[in-house]
């Protein structure tokens, strides 16, 4: 591994203009995998984020098998392991009284047979201590894009709000992985795709005891899902309710929405007093979209800037991640060649991922405007039980493996295929 320096990987030309040759928009998981992969291979890259640091609380925090195989393939699995997580074999639900076995990960044929759960901090902290180990990585903090400089059609950088004031970053190649709400794809107007959600999530902690029951993903009954993630001193735990719900909610008061949780985790007892008020829960708006064409000339869309994913099976890190693999896989050689990325190379990434993107969100699609809203329609009312297809899934272990390969793998796997320079 290259010896840690202090070299700043930004250059100035003869006119004094800072330059860059990749400048990837958010340090998100996209945005760090790809910057550690370019600058491993000797591209000069600076990531943006406009956070002070990466902790910010109820971002996802699933790392699928298929991540930690990346990781093994660039030999820091075994030190990313030692960072404090859980390790899910088998992915657990209750509908009703019924407790099933919805996915089992120790048939997979990878290294690391689980899910990890980890805050997403720090695996985010970790990527990037790696990458600082490259001269041409750089990592700036407190840099939020706001918007995209041009000449002519050619995207050429991007405009930076910082706390020492606004200025300019150029460079051959503008990557936007701000998320969602990307600035860099609406300031490129890449049109998109809006397919809608039935549901939004509040996201909320509660305190754990050692005494409570091990992990299960979440319980579905009185016309209700709740998600609860083992923290070890706390839970994270997510009430999915109907679109738009939260006015309602909020009209019904506090003392209701606890009830409705501790109804739906008896075990929590007096715990539900931990929402002390409406600070205390954050909604997650979800959307789903998928941009028509990920990239223009000077710039290209990964991860939730390119595609908002559903929190269903919590998949969206695990894509980003493969986005980003794709995307050094095919722009190194390309930047190694000629030096620039052209647009027959962002198309080749577009093209490799796309698919993936499409079958996982027709996926999720037909488990939100099935299963959820069928759920969320119900009411509060009356016990759940079990429908024949899930009872199916979970009763027979050899079933159990098919949602497994699904959401541990997911569809057209990437591999590491760059060289250390």
């Amino acid at each position: 591994m290259p010896e840690k320096s202090n070299l700043r990987l930004l250059v100035e030309d003869a006119a004094g203009e800072r330059r860059c040759q990749i400048c990837i928009a958010g340090g998100g998981p996209a945005g760090m995998m790809l910057g550690l992969l370019l600058a491993r291979s000797g591209i000069r890259v600076t990531v943006l984020e406009k956070h002070s640091d990466f902790f910010r609380d109820f971002r996802g925090d699933t790392i699928h098998p298929s991540t930690l195989e990346i990781l093994d393939e660039l030999g820091m699995l075994d030190e990313f392991l030692k960072l404090p997580h859980q390790e899910v074999r088998q992915l657990r639900g209750q509908i009703g009284d019924t407790t099933l076995t919805l996915a089992d990960f120790t048939h997979l044929p990878v290294r690391c047979k689980f899910l990890a759960f980890m805050p997403q901090w720090d695996f985010l902290n970790f990527l990037a201590e790696r990458a600082r180990a490259y001269a041409g990585f750089q990592l700036e903090m407190e840099s939020e894009v706001t918007g995209l400089t041009f000449d002519g059609e050619r995207v050429t950088g991007v405009r930076v709000r910082t706390p020492a004031g606004v200025r300019e970053v150029s460079a051959d190649l503008v990557v936007g992985t701000d998320g969602r709400e990307s600035t860099v794809r609406a300031a490129a107007a890449l049109p998109s795709i809006e397919f809608g959600a039935p549901m939004d999530v509040l996201w909320m902690r509660i305190s754990r005891k050692p005494s409570d029951p091990g992990q299960l993903l979440g319980r579905v009954d009185y016309g209700q899902i709740f998600v609860m993630i083992d923290r070890g001193d706390y839970w994270q735990c997510g009430l999915v309710v109907r679109k738009g719900a939260l006015a309602e909610i909020q009209r019904r008061g506090l003392d209701a929405l606890r009830a409705d949780i501790q109804r739906l985790a008896p075990f929590l007892g007096d715990r539900v007093s931990d929402l002390r008020d409406w600070n205390d829960i954050k909604l997650l708006t979800v959307q789903v979209d998928r941009l028509r064409r990920w990239y223009r000339d000077g710039v290209l869309c990964i991860g939730d800037a390119a595609h908002a994913m559903s929190p269903v099976a919590g998949v969206g890190i695990n894509l980003a991640i493969q986005d980003a693999v794709a995307a050094a896989n095919i722009l190194v050689p390309a930047l190694r060649d000629s030096g620039t990325a052209s647009n027959a190379a962002l198309a080749a990434v577009q093209e490799r991922r796309e698919l993936p993107t499409k079958v996982t969100q027709r996926a999720q699609l037909l488990i939100q405007n099935g299963i959820i809203r069928r759920v969320l329609g119900r009411g509060r009312e009356g016990r759940m039980a079990p429908p024949l297809i899930i009872r199916i899934l979970g009763g027979v272990p050899l079933f159990r493996r098919i949602p497994a390969r699904l959401v541990g793998l997911g569809f057209r796997r990437e591999h590491v295929m760059t060289q250390p320079a």
